[in-house]
């Protein structure tokens, strides 16, 4: 069977980052410059490569200061690591709309297992006869397990920001 090949649509996908402030509310970020590509020969993507890039220095969360902060050595160190990268190791089918992804997720040069739950939205043709599929992606990781260790302690107890982040990604592929 053929391989069909895919990439991410930005246009229609997000990447987002969501982490606890001060314990008691959560902050959002994304991820602006992003790129993604789907190499799969069975119609359901059972069998997909998925392989993922995002800018470090695209980090958005709606202030330019913590911005600043998480490109610098305190947390991504955007200037000697540019990039976030993720390799997929298998792409489990559960039923006709779950996955399980498994793969390597590289953040300062570290390089470790991750898992994520995707549900698979189904495919549809745009109005310019280009074939889409659309797919939601959620998942947690430690940040310290990357070296993201930057923290601050509370007078009241507690710390500042959470080491637990939760990842989630809206995704929209274009057949190419």
């Amino acid at each position: 069977m053929a391989t069909t090949k895919w990439t991410i649509d930005p246009a229609h996908s997000e990447i987002q980052f969501k982490v606890k402030h001060l314990m008691v509310t959560t902050v959002t970020g994304s991820f602006k410059k992003f790129e993604g590509s789907v190499e799969s020969s069975a119609d359901d993507f059972a069998d997909a490569k998925i392989s993922f890039t995002a800018d470090i220095n695209s980090i958005d969360t709606g202030a330019a200061d913590r911005d600043n902060h998480l490109k610098s050595a305190d947390f991504f160190e955007f200037e000697n690591y540019p990039q976030l990268k993720f390799t997929s190791t298998n792409f489990k089918k559960l039923d006709e709309h779950n996955y399980e992804l498994s793969g390597n997720l590289e953040i300062r040069g570290v390089s470790k297992p991750v898992k994520f739950k995707v549900e698979y939205a189904g495919k549809a043709k745009d109005p310019w006869g280009n074939t889409k599929a659309g797919f939601g992606l959620e998942g947690k990781i430690n940040r310290k397990e990357w070296g993201l260790n930057w923290n601050a302690p509370l007078e009241a107890g507690g710390v500042l920001v959470s080491e637990d982040v939760r990842l989630l990604a809206e995704i929209q592929l274009i057949q190419a």
